[in-house]
């Protein structure tokens, strides 16, 4: 796969204020290195073995941000906690207890949400969120940054508008009840990031639409 002949174009197509995670599970770091000249620097894996691999050949550019995008295994979590700038799914109290027992300086963290109860089956439960967050506030270790959640696949677009909508009324009651603030939604994949961009988006999760095969 390489990057799109028209990149600058579409980054265009995208508002200002919502920041584009590259989900790089398909390319290489030479490619990444063609993401990082048009502008994009946020890069979201989500293989532990890939990830190690692309941040060895591209740790010594300081510019990246890096995201894990993909349900990380407890056992593998030690593994790549202090080399991630976002944790994009946290799901358990037990992976949040291994950050806080193996990371150096606070993560920042989305918290991962089921709202439609198929898509994201490592999410959290939105009907559980409420003592969820209550329980990650107490962990010194996580910086709570956001909600992040995924579409069923396949349904309509107002479907999906629907769903996003959801996710970002939750955000919103969630800060009220626990008077904090979550800055960012990560809503939004290459078939819905334009439903999640109406929904109030902060972070779109952009992969093959990116590329041309």
């Amino acid at each position: 796969m390489i990057l799109r002949e028209d990149i600058k174009d579409f980054i265009n197509t995208i508002p200002s204020n919502v920041i584009i995670v590259a989900a790089t599970k398909y390319v290489e770091a030479d490619q990444m290195l063609k993401l990082l000249d048009n502008g994009i620097n946020n890069f979201g894996e989500n293989r532990v073995d890939a990830f190690l691999r692309k941040y060895d050949a591209l740790k010594d550019n300081k510019d990246i941000r890096w995201h894990f995008i993909g349900h990380l295994q407890r056992n593998k979590a030690k593994d790549i906690i202090d080399k991630i700038d976002v944790l994009e799914s946290l799901d358990s109290l037990e992976l949040a207890k291994i950050i806080e027992a193996k990371r150096q300086a606070p993560l920042d963290c989305f918290i991962e949400v089921s709202i439609n109860l198929e898509e994201n089956k490592n999410g959290v439960n939105y009907k559980e969120i409420d003592s969820f967050v209550e329980e990650i506030l107490k962990f010194k270790k996580i910086n709570l940054v956001g909600f992040m959640m995924m579409a069923i696949k396949n349904d309509s677009k107002d479907d999906c508008l629907k769903q996003f909508k959801a996710l970002a009324y939750l955000k919103e009651r969630v800060e009220k009840k626990f008077n904090i603030s979550i800055p960012y939604l990560s809503m939004g994949m290459s078939d819905d990031y334009k439903e999640a961009i109406k929904a109030g988006t902060t972070h779109v999760r952009l992969g093959r639409i990116l590329w041309k095969n």
